[in-house]
């Protein structure tokens, strides 16, 4: 489980970022930060489209940044929106941080509620990554 203080700073970083989020359709701005094993953080907002399902989830554009940078270790992501309850990630976004076995998921919302799960009671049935599928029973 993460520290107050490193998630602390996961926020502030999230919600800085969040002044880039591009959400005409929705408009709802949603951060996203996520912490690599090195302590190194990348943010992320989502970036919404006219056709639907090109749109991109913040902690998706995070991920990516992170994974682009070379990193494939990470001890958790934090998302932060403006609605009234925390904000959850959907399914594509959790199979996603099960790919590279991100531990903790931390939904925020900008009054300062957080709530944390383990991606594993979140997403119990993650398919494996293909390196992992090979040692199952």
């Amino acid at each position: 489980m993460l520290n107050e203080e490193i998630v602390d700073a996961m926020v502030r970083a999230a919600m800085k970022a969040m002044d880039n989020a591009y959400a005409p359709y929705s408009g709802h701005s949603v951060g996203a930060c996520v912490l690599a094993a090195d302590g190194t953080l990348y943010t992320g907002v989502n970036i919404e489209n006219a056709i639907g399902r090109l749109s991109v989830a913040a902690a998706e554009v995070a991920m990516y940044r992170a994974i682009a940078d070379g990193k494939r270790e990470f001890d958790g992501v934090l998302v932060i929106s403006d609605f009234e309850r925390p904000f959850v990630p959907n399914g594509a976004v959790l199979q996603l941080l099960a790919e590279f076995d991100v531990p903790e998921v931390i939904m925020a919302n900008m009054t300062g509620k957080v709530e944390r799960a383990e991606l594993k009671t979140m997403l119990p049935y993650a398919r494996e990554p293909i390196e992992n599928a090979a040692h199952r029973d």
